[in-house]
């Protein structure tokens, strides 16, 4: 048993070296996602190891110190989306409606057919702004039906997993649907007018996921690209969408450090919302980052509708008197030259 045991700590402390390196191989980039897993099984090893010794030597000593510093770093890592940590952004003292969005996201897995669950998500929740990713040519079909509530939609549906529909009963004003990197990956950017008048930039994104024969260049210049367009936006922005990466990890860090925009899981929580299926192989794939003048009024997630991850609701009011009040993620040279490496390697 200790043999075994010994084993498997120096496998998780392996996921942990292998995490650090720097590096968009999809088979290194995949060891970012289940940081919160590997430091539970670290700990349990450790523990089962402890209750196998009878007399301690110096190669245990060594290893239990190896498990306790790859312990330690996956902790650190995933510690700023604990209720525990600071929150970067702050609640709304009162919910102005007339100053907020109400905001639904989910990736609806594209050969699911529980469409009626999706749409009866959204009549109970009603949120101004749906954006739903996966979607073809059935779920087009299916969603149209939304347009009834939601007259204001731009829709995308494709084939191959990457369809993307937005519904707004918010007035929207420029709209593009772009192909950043990949001519058949698309995005959304659109100017959202809210009921008080005020204007908002909204991106919709669902770069690849690292995968066998898809390593990490093409997501991560997508994200940067995107951080790089919302450092430059007269209006306040938020970038949403299903981003197949996970909040913790460097490009998505650097993402944040690009675009300066906040997350409002930090010090709330995880919110993972895939794998919806497997209760302990989840992780936060699903994000909504947004501008430093928005404050929180609700952030959830929400139950199953039959995808593989769980949808996400959020509401942000807009108020221009935070801004500056909460410690914004800002980039240096270094950040800067590392971000314009990916964009030009993809």
């Amino acid at each position: 048993m200790k043999t075994v045991l010994f084993g498997i700590g120096c496998v998780l402390v392996a996921v942990t070296v292998l995490s650090r390196v720097p590096s968009t191989q999809w088979w290194i980039r995949v060891m970012d996602f289940p940081r919160a897993q590997v430091a539970v099984l670290i700990a349990l090893t450790g523990i089962a190891y402890a209750f196998t010794l009878d007399d301690v030597t110096l190669y245990d000593l060594a290893f239990g110190i190896v498990l306790a510093i790859g312990l330690a770093y996956q902790c650190a890592r995933v510690f700023p989306y604990t209720p525990l940590a600071t929150r970067q952004v702050r609640d709304a003292s009162h919910h102005d409606r007339a100053m907020s969005i109400r905001l639904l996201v989910s990736n609806v897995l594209m050969e699911n057919r529980r469409a009626d669950d999706f749409k009866s998500l959204v009549k109970e929740f009603d949120p101004d702004v749906v954006l739903a990713v996966e979607t073809d040519d059935w779920w087009d079909k299916q969603l149209h039906v939304l347009k009834a509530d939601y007259p204001n939609a731009i829709t995308q549906p494709q084939g191959n997993y990457y369809g993307m529909h937005l519904f707004s009963r918010l007035a929207l004003g420029s709209t593009t649907v772009r192909f950043l990197v990949e001519d058949d990956i698309p995005s959304i950017r659109v100017t959202i007018t809210l009921p008080s008048g005020e204007d908002i930039e909204f991106f919709g994104l669902h770069p690849r996921p690292p995968e066998p024969k898809q390593d990490t260049d093409e997501r991560d210049a997508e994200l940067l690209i995107v951080g790089k367009e919302v450092k430059t936006c007269i209006h306040p922005a938020i970038v949403a969408g299903d981003l197949n990466d996970v909040a913790w990890s460097n490009t998505t860090r650097l993402f944040q450090k690009i675009s300066g925009l906040h997350d409002p899981r930090q010090g709330r929580g995880m919110f993972s919302t895939f794998h919806a299926r497997y209760p302990f192989l989840r992780w936060p794939l699903d994000h909504v980052f947004h501008d430093g003048r928005f404050t929180l009024v609700e952030l959830r997630r929400l139950r199953s509708i039959g995808s593989d991850h769980f949808p996400v609701l959020i509401t942000l009011q807009l108020d221009p008197q935070v801004a500056g009040k909460d410690q914004t993620p800002k980039a240096d040279q270094t950040d800067m030259r590392d971000a314009n490496t990916r964009i030009s390697d993809a």
